[in-house]
């Protein structure tokens, strides 16, 4: 396996270098080659996808992130043709001359052009950006099969031998922007896996001895390290927070049966700043009143939304589609225009027949999981009783409570690493008794850390991993809540929190209120701070910290700007907490910033009715939200796959302290 695409020069198809090929390889004859005229159009041939490695006698090479792109040569007339029929010859002037260059009579060439990155790796987003900028000098073309050559047709001699013929051909090439793409010898298995692990999109097979058909076929198979495919464009929202142009991208798929344009979810994620104005620009001519799909989203998702005429097409990496047919966990790569949008379909992979022969260790597909079991990187975790409801209202099940854990995971867990964490659980669900758990004893949770009594006064926990994560949820954990300080150092926390807590009577714009006159003060004193809704009635601000200050101090601190606030607004906040002291007002609830006191993890779910969620928000949503529980279990990867980790992106980043000029203008004498 190379370690990258500049390795994959000059290689013929067996791995060989193809200097070093004999003369009588060179000059054997092509089974089933036959003279004949120079097609004037020739479609390529299409790849089928494949769930797992099949049986039998294949080659397999990197499957390209890239445009598939036919060459055809004529006596020195060059023409680069799309696999939807386009000419594309003036956008890649020095490939074209390039071929001129191998001095070839006439041919038919098959391959794809490519934008490797700094390690080597195909990146189709600056492929994208160099047709945009009209920049083709770095765009590689690794070609793969020649079906035509020299007044012969090879399309009916074996894959194989076409492609020693085509590593001949570039044998004597000198042209930088030519490659040839080679065949790996590995066992087809470690091969996928070292694909993924160089995070190539994955491996293209040809079954040895087949011909070359233009369709699709079951000769030529590919497996994808991820599911990607591309997407009819049907919408754009409104941006938020320091986002510009627009937030998310609408996804639409035609119906394989009826036809219909159908939604399929949102991508948030995957944009650079020079993406998002060059995109935008495309998409406001082709805004329209009605959306073009049949199923178009309703409620809050379909807020700020844009319709679009379905014209054009991206391609995005995805996690999963759900049942309903949305992505979760989308990711955009680029644009596409080298297909036409009616033919944009869900893309299935096939199961591959296999043989009776036994298989060996590599190549066995393992079984599918059960419905009960989550799988996770180092293995699965058995949920037991899957289908107990744990909130009667929606119906949740256990299994769809790991499933969202399961789903959240890439966000939660940088929340909970290192921090001790304490668990709320319900093991009759929500509506029956809850327990609060700080530490793991009689709790056979697999993957889970405890932390010494001694460094932190109690026997606490760290959910590290998914396998804990989901392991919790097992044993009948719903809430995670964390403490403000990590095993880097336990004795100086790392940020305070002020939990906005209304008087239930109160109405919400009060409560919006509220969080922008705590942020005023908190910018006055020079403080960063970073919004979620509390899952509740409520608004968390959180306030990073260096790590400099001892909890006694820290909670003193957050307690003066508490009684500031009190005693600027007594008619709107309380510093002291019980029901009657804040009847009319909101306590701003300090008392979470003490050693061993918790605060309800970002992400994390709550136990109560319709289990709503912790969600981080950009400073700039306060005024809009509806509720501290807007988001829940259901609607939560919605709301994440459109702005992914970015409102609290900034957290990590931020450096500040709290000081003796900040002390005395909250009241503090020292």
């Amino acid at each position: 396996m190379p370690r990258n695409l500049d390795d994959r020069r000059d290689f013929s198809a067996t791995g060989e270098p193809a200097a070093k090929r004999s003369s009588k390889e060179k000059s054997s004859p092509l089974t089933g080659a036959r003279k004949a005229r120079l097609p004037d159009l020739l479609k390529p041939q299409l790849a089928t996808l494949v769930d797992r490695v099949p049986d039998g006698a294949w080659s397999y090479e990197i499957k390209f992130d890239g445009y598939r792109i036919m060459a055809r040569i004529d006596h020195g007339d060059v023409r680069l043709i799309t696999r939807n029929g386009h000419d594309w010859t003036h956008k890649l002037p020095q490939q074209a001359q390039a071929l001129v260059a191998l001095g070839l009579e006439s041919a038919w060439l098959d391959g794809e052009m490519v934008v490797a990155d700094d390690q080597g790796v195909p990146d189709f987003q600056a492929l994208q950006n160099a047709f945009e900028a009209q920049r083709s000098d770095g765009i590689l073309y690794y070609l793969f099969d020649l079906p035509y050559l020299n007044g012969v047709d090879l399309r009916e001699v074996p894959v194989e031998e076409r492609r020693a013929a085509l590593a001949t051909v570039l044998k004597v090439n000198d042209q930088p922007l030519l490659r040839f793409s080679e065949s790996f010898g590995e066992e087809p298995q470690a091969l996928f896996d070292s694909a993924c692990r160089m995070r190539m999109e994955g491996l293209i097979g040809k079954r040895l001895g087949s011909p070359y058909v233009s369709r699709r076929s079951s000769d030529w198979i590919k497996l994808k390290c991820q599911h990607r495919q591309e997407f009819v464009i049907v919408g754009f929202t409104e941006p938020k927070g320091s986002r510009h142009a627009f937030g998310a991208l609408l996804l639409g798929l035609h119906d394989r049966d009826s036809g219909e344009l159908r939604y399929a979810g949102k991508v948030g994620t995957g944009f650079n700043e020079a993406t998002l104005r060059s995109l935008h620009e495309q998409l406001k001519p082709l805004q329209v009143k009605k959306p073009p799909v049949v199923n178009p989203p309703g409620g809050a998702e379909a807020r700020d939304v844009h319709w679009l005429k379905p014209k054009l097409l991206a391609e995005v990496a995805f996690a999963e589609m759900t049942r309903d047919g949305s992505v979760r966990h989308a990711v955009f790569h680029g644009l596409r225009n080298d297909k036409p949008a009616h033919d944009i379909t869900e893309e299935r992979a096939n199961t591959v027949k296999t043989s009776t022969a036994k298989k060996t260790a590599a190549t066995q597909k393992k079984p599918d999981p059960a419905p009960s079991q989550i799988g996770l990187d180092a293995g699965q975790v058995r949920i037991t009783h899957p289908d107990r409801v744990i909130d009667p209202g929606s119906g949740t099940t256990k299994l769809q409570l790991a499933q969202y854990y399961a789903s959240v995971a890439e966000w939660i867990l940088p929340e909970l690493k290192d921090r001790p964490v304490a668990l709320v659980r319900a093991p009759d669900g929500i509506a029956g008794e809850l327990f609060f758990q700080k530490n793991a004893e009689h709790l056979a949770i697999p993957g889970i850390a405890t932390l010494d009594k001694q460094l932190t006064g109690q026997p606490m926990m760290l959910i590290n991993n998914a396998e804990a994560l989901i392991g919790a949820v097992q044993m009948s954990t719903v809430e995670l809540h964390t403490w403000n300080a990590t095993s880097v150092n336990f004795d100086k926390p790392d940020r305070f929190v002020l939990d906005l807590d209304p008087d239930p009577a109160l109405p919400w714009k009060r409560m919006i209120e509220a969080t922008e006159l705590t942020l005023s003060v908190l910018d006055e004193l020079g403080l960063k701070a970073f919004l979620k809704t509390s899952g509740g009635k409520g608004i968390h601000v959180v306030v990073p910290l260096t790590r400099k200050l001892g909890w006694d101090e820290v909670k003193d601190f957050s307690h003066a700007i508490v009684s500031h606030m009190a005693r600027l607004l007594p008619e709107r906040f309380s510093a002291v907490s019980g029901p009657k002291n804040r009847v009319g007002r909101i306590f701003i609830d300090y008392l979470r910033n003490g050693l061993g006191a918790t605060t309800i993890c970002a992400y994390a779910v709550r136990t109560r009715e319709g289990l709503p969620v912790s969600m981080p928000i950009f400073r700039e949503e306060v005024a809009e939200l509806k509720g501290g529980n807007q988001w829940n279990l259901h609607n939560a990867l919605e709301r994440l796959a459109e702005v992914g980790d970015e409102p609290w992106a900034d957290m990590r980043k931020t450096r500040q302290a709290i000081t003796a000029k900040m002390r005395r203008r909250v009241g503090m004498k020292k």
